[in-house]
């Protein structure tokens, strides 16, 4: 009898223990913006560890795509099994992923008219996160992700930042208005009326393309990239431009072009892969 319960009793100790082995996810927190004006929302994953150590992580900042919020990656990008099973596997560091809310009624990601939302990133989002939770805020402890338009802000936060971030990995992004032409057609749906110089200047800021002209190389190389886009996806041309770009300035990069469109299915087998490319970047240094 006595061998019996202890039998059980370890089967109970080893279900906790492995139960503890979880990391957990909070999709429903906020803070205020002063810049914005509004309150603003965001999810954060914290690894399994967190809360029974003091050691500080390093931090992903994973962005959403447009139609979703701060919790798309959390209910059906499944960050929560993906992470914890890539860290216990031990092909990705424990990290904290902070997942904001872009809002996608505005302008998404970037500054546009009253809608200074990169403002807002940078200067209170990114603070703010990195004060309230254990993170390592340097930037060889810094990545950078997102699909589709969140994709496209990955592109532009690193290359808007290449002294934060030490890597960003794209995937499916709308890597920006091709022409000047493409982002006339679209402002004419705004209310707001916009002068050509206003296009042109807003065309080379927040264009993938134009900005690997701009920014000097040995920048875009301080930042390891993965870019990823399926060949189905209607964002293909974007993303391969993108590549061709890269490869004739010789900068060091991985792409990758999988079966598949635009989809979760393809982002969620897309992020354990996510997770190991930035932690081998976390551990080079």
């Amino acid at each position: 009898m006595m061998k019996n319960n202890y039998c059980l009793l370890l089967c109970l100790t080893l279900s906790v223990a492995a139960f503890a082995q979880t990391g957990k996810v909070y999709d429903n927190l906020s803070l205020t913006s002063n810049i914005l004006k509004m309150e603003r929302n965001y999810a954060v994953y914290l690894p399994p560890d967190y809360e029974t150590s003091e050691r500080s992580y390093p931090v992903l900042y994973l962005l959403h795509g447009a139609t979703d919020d701060h919790t798309g990656w959390v209910q059906f990008g499944e960050v929560l099994h993906i992470a914890d099973k890539a860290i216990k596997a031990g092909t990705a560091t424990p990290m904290i992923i902070v997942m904001p809310d872009a809002d996608t009624g505005q302008m998404g990601y970037f500054n546009q008219g009253d809608w200074k939302y990169e403002d807002f990133f940078f200067q209170e989002f990114m603070p703010y996160v990195e004060k309230t939770y254990r993170i390592k805020a340097e930037k060889r402890y810094r990545a950078v992700a997102g699909l589709s338009m969140g994709g496209g802000g990955s592109f532009m936060y690193a290359l808007h930042h290449p002294e934060l971030f030490s890597a960003a990995c794209p995937l499916s992004a709308y890597v920006g208005p091709l022409t000047v032409e493409n982002l006339k057609e679209r402002l004419k749906r705004s209310d707001r009326k916009f002068t050509n110089a206003e296009v042109e200047a807003y065309f080379k800021e927040h264009n993938a393309l134009e900005l690997l002209k701009t920014v000097p190389v040995k920048d875009i190389k301080s930042i390891r990239w993965y870019i990823d886009c399926g060949d189905d996806d209607f964002l293909f041309e974007g993303n391969s431009l993108v590549h061709i770009a890269m490869k004739k300035k010789e900068i060091p990069h991985e792409y990758r072009v999988r079966d598949g469109g635009h989809s979760w299915t393809y982002w969620r087998e897309s992020l354990p892969t996510v997770l190991a490319f930035v932690s081998d970047g976390f551990h080079q240094y």
